[in-house]
C-alpha cells in the first residue's frame, strides 16, 4: 500500500496535525469501486470543516490540502469510479484551494474556497 504525501510545512508556517488524518481518511475511502458515498461525503465534509474553522483557515493547510488532491504524490488509487459530482469536488480541491488564505478572490472565483467546496459537498446526494 502506498503511502501519500502530506507536506508539513509551507512557506515557513506548520501544517496542523489534526489535518493529515482528515486527508488519509479521504484517501482510505477511495480505494475500489465499493466505495459508501455516504461515508465519503461525511468524510469530505469534516475535511472541509476543519478548513473552514479558525484552526483550520492557515495558508499551510490550504496548501496542503491543495497538493495532496492536485499532485496525488504516492497515491496508488484515483477517484474515476466515483459520480461525476464527487470527481469535480476532489479536482477541485486539487485546484485553487492554496488560494483560499493568499488569494481569496480568485479561490472564490472557481468556487474553491472550504466553505464553497463544502456547500457542494453537503449538496450532494447520496
Amino acid at each position: 500500500m502506498a503511502e501519500p504525501l502530506v507536506v508539513e510545512a509551507h512557506e515557513g508556517e506548520q501544517v496542523a496535525p489534526e489535518l493529515r488524518p482528515l486527508l488519509i481518511r479521504v484517501y482510505d475511502l477511495l480505494e475500489g469501486p465499493s466505495t459508501d458515498l455516504g461515508v465519503l461525503k461525511r468524510a469530505l465534509a469534516d475535511l472541509l470543516t476543519f478548513l473552514e474553522s479558525s484552526r483550520g483557515r492557515t495558508n499551510a493547510n490550504c496548501w496542503a490540502t491543495d497538493l495532496f488532491f492536485g499532485l496525488q504524490d504516492g497515491w496508488d488509487r484515483d477517484w474515476d469510479h466515483l459520480p461525476d459530482a464527487f470527481c469535480d469536488i476532489l479536482s477541485d480541491m486539487g485546484g485553487a484551494l492554496h488560494d483560499t488564505v493568499s488569494a481569496p478572490a480568485i479561490a472564490a472565483d472557481v468556487d474553491s474556497t472550504p466553505e464553497k467546496l463544502l456547500a457542494r459537498v453537503q449538496a450532494l446526494r447520496v
